[in-house]
């Protein structure tokens, strides 16, 4: 049965609601606590970015290339393409050296925006590197070209490089790379369908990669882990959830289109996978927040700090509060 995660009032009444689902799962991958389905199957969308940079920084590019910790952080990234964003993927892009226009992803306009308005006033056009998900092309691209793997196919699922990322998201999530569910992402790759309960058991291995027994690709999960939590900026950008709690450096965290979120916490060695059924991102922090608050976390500057940042608070354009916002959640601890 769907939880019923948040609601929204206006003038005391209630104007919306949002369901979803929240599985925990402990470092056995047993589902620790949940509410509704903690099995329920989804896409992963870009939270599977940390598990798509894998192959390639197993196989050494950073090396090859002279990447630095924050080339390997926006190979994982939703980024806003604000500008610091852009001088790391021309950069890496210099590095590998492949041009724009190899990259699958659509060119737009940057999300975040101030960069769009500038670029608009500047007269500047759509480009690839603008796209959230270049970081993760521009990656996969050098991985192919160190590897003389064909580069015009590299986003296909057939591609050399895919099928070991599928690999790795079967051998993470602790399922059958046959029982996940294939699509086609918003930028061109290949996006995968798992219940959130293996989601959950991937992000606790990213967190504790001891629970990881090939060492190299434990070596791979700290290297992109780290440069996650070091340069927490390139993951996403000003006021991203992503952002604001991997500056916590117990905490690995990704989210994805149509209000996919998971995060590990290292200490607890917990992993935690939500879905907002109807999409949305802006119930994230508050979500995010009331499972640390329920699960006694004890990092209080960042709860008091997700509080802050994502008020509850609800305003309308002039800037005038109109309503709030309450989660109604109670997490389920298992048997």
């Amino acid at each position: 049965m769907d939880a019923l995660l948040v609601k929204e009032y206006r003038a005391g009444i209630v104007e919306s609601t949002h369901y979803g689902h929240i599985c925990i799962v402990n470092d056995q991958g047993e589902v620790y606590a949940s509410a509704g389905d903690p099995h329920f199957v989804t896409f992963t969308r870009s939270a599977a970015k940390p598990l798509q940079a894998i192959p390639g920084i197993r196989a050494g590019i950073a090396d090859y290339y002279g990447l630095t910790e924050e080339e390997i952080a926006i190979m994982a990234a939703s980024h806003l393409a604000e500008p610091r964003h852009i001088e790391v993927l021309e950069s890496i892009q210099r590095k590998i050296g492949v041009e724009e226009e190899q990259m699958v992803c659509a060119p737009t306009y940057p999300l975040s925006e101030d960069s769009k308005e500038h670029t608009i006033r500047e007269q500047g056009r759509k480009r690839r590197l603008y796209h959230n998900c270049s970081g993760k092309h521009l990656g996969v691209l050098g991985y192919s070209r160190m590897r003389h793997n064909p580069e015009e196919t590299y986003a296909e699922p057939d591609h050399p490089a895919q099928r070991e990322i599928l690999d790795v998201i079967a051998m993470m999530s602790g399922m059958e790379a046959e029982r996940i569910g294939l699509g086609t992402d918003g930028c061109g790759f290949p996006v995968f369908a798992l219940p959130l309960s293996a989601m959950a058991n991937a992000y606790v291995k990213l967190a504790c990669p001891d629970l990881i027994p090939d060492e190299p690709t434990r070596t791979a999960v700290r290297t992109i882990t780290a440069a996650m939590n070091h340069y927490p900026a390139m993951v996403g950008g000003t006021r991203r959830v992503d952002t604001f709690i991997l500056q916590d450096p117990n905490i690995v965290a990704k989210g994805g289109f149509k209000g996919v979120y998971c995060f590990g916490l290292k200490k607890e060695r917990l992993g935690i996978a939500l879905k907002i059924l109807d999409g949305s991102e802006e119930e994230w922090g508050w979500v995010v927040e009331s499972i640390l608050q329920q699960i006694g976390y004890d990092n209080r500057r960042l709860l008091e700090g997700l509080r802050s940042e994502f008020t509850k608070d609800i305003y309308n354009d002039a800037g005038r509060k109109v309503g709030h916002a309450e989660t109604v959640f109670t997490l389920e601890r298992s048997r």
